[in-house]
């Protein structure tokens, strides 16, 4: 069965949204993202950077952690905001230090939105074996 795996950051309208959108796009896992204090909606700026590869980011909301809590999940990933995310159940945990770009101009958020993209390809591909 695929394994699941969880994004987890501040507000789950960036970092998260984007990890959960290349994952689904790789779709070798079930992808869920949330937030630890969610800001109830995707950024306009991840939706334009994700629109450019091609995923739809307005088909995702933002979400709480506390709709994952009765998921069992294989892998969650948390973003470089420190939050360890007790209500989640989770085989492994990563913390990747990835910088919040929500107020970075679009090239530099492209650049986090790639990085991103890579680590999911790198996690995924472990996973796999």
């Amino acid at each position: 069965s695929m394994k699941r795996v969880a994004f987890i950051c501040v507000e789950n309208s960036n970092r998260s949204q984007m990890a959960e959108a290349f994952a689904l796009m790789e779709g070798t896992v079930e992808a869920h993202s949330a937030g630890s204090r969610p800001s109830g909606k995707v950024n306009p700026k991840a939706i334009a950077a994700m629109q450019e590869l091609g995923y739809d980011l307005t088909i995702h909301h933002s979400k709480s952690l506390n709709e994952l809590a009765e998921i069992p999940l294989d892998v969650v990933v948390t973003m470089g905001c420190g939050d360890q995310c007790p209500n989640l159940r989770a085989a492994r945990r990563e913390d990747w230090q990835i910088p919040d770009p929500k107020e970075l101009p679009p090239e530099k958020f492209r650049e986090v939105r790639d990085f991103i993209g890579l680590k999911v390809k790198e996690l995924l591909a472990e996973l796999k074996g």
